[in-house]
């Protein structure tokens, strides 16, 4: 992926945020996404915020395609198909079998330090809405109410509430955006 000009946000292959070279998962060739720091974020250009949504975006429908591979290889092991509304009721039901590799490739995705665990999910949604706001934390609590909306479309996508883990990854996002929202404030003294 190609993001030139935005050094304050870098998709490396295979590396985790620590800069330590992680396994590489049994089905990705994924990016993964290091999180940038607020002063890096306040100096990008319009230019780099558009490139960043892109590749934010591009990285999110990547791996989201990837769970999806990992679900459907899932389901098709035990003879199930199901339309995209379908695959959600299946996984809600619990009443499936999940063999060992594919079980420890989503405990690692959402450990605390996998692609879908609570910070770097988070720390990918607050740069994308950092972006979308111009790096202006006046835009805050604008950016606060698309993330809670974004939520509850998933809430309803989900037909019930989500699991643990995505509300606990909104809690962090929102406390991340308030934080950064605070910080305009600090410098403003």
């Amino acid at each position: 992926m190609d993001v030139k000009g935005i050094t304050a946000n870098t998709y490396i292959p295979s590396v985790k945020a620590a800069g330590k070279v992680s396994e590489k998962p049994a089905y990705a060739d994924a990016d993964v996404y290091e999180k940038s720091s607020n002063a890096a974020d306040t100096a990008r250009t319009p230019e780099q915020n558009a490139a960043l949504i892109k590749a934010l975006k591009a990285d999110a429908e990547k791996r989201g395609e990837q769970l999806r591979n990992l679900v459907e290889k899932m389901m098709l092991s035990q003879g199930k198909t199901f339309d995209a509304a379908g695959m959600w009721s299946f996984l809600q039901s619990k009443e499936y079998t999940v063999d060992a590799e594919t079980a420890k490739q989503a405990q690692a995705d959402i450990a605390e330090d996998g692609y879908w665990g609570i910070e770097q999910t988070s720390d990918r949604l607050v740069s994308f809405a950092k972006a979308l706001a111009g790096n202006n934390p006046e835009k805050a609590d604008e950016m606060m109410e698309a993330v809670k909306t974004g939520f509850e479309q998933a809430t309803k996508a989900w037909g019930g509430k989500l699991p643990d883990i995505s509300q606990k990854t909104l809690d962090t996002t929102l406390k991340k955006l308030n934080d950064w929202k605070g910080s305009s404030s600090d410098t403003a003294k």
